[in-house]
């Protein structure tokens, strides 16, 4: 078979072959690791971009509340089921 094939005679040919095995299989930084750590790094850039657009959320909620009396109200008593010294509160849940 190394009659058919000269140039795997040749030791740089050989060695050059074997590194490039190396690399792409066998060392800690091969192709499948770089492949997963590229689509770790994706899925991180969508979810930093996920909690980015909540912030901006949050921020505009917590401006209205801060500003508007009654809407604040309105969240103390859905969020925190707060309620004046007169009324009762029925919590009706759902299954």
């Amino acid at each position: 078979m190394l009659k058919k094939l000269p140039a795997f005679r040749n030791f740089y040919v050989v060695t050059g072959l074997l590194f490039f095995i190396w690399l792409l299989l066998l060392d800690s930084n091969d192709l499948i690791s770089r492949f997963k750590m590229t689509a770790k790094v994706n899925s991180l850039e969508n979810e930093r971009e996920f909690y980015l657009e909540k912030i901006s959320e949050v921020e505009k909620d917590r401006k209205e509340l801060l500003t508007n009396k009654e809407l604040l109200e309105k969240f103390a008593r859905e969020k925190y089921l707060m309620k004046k010294e007169t009324e009762d509160i029925f919590i009706i849940q759902e299954e």
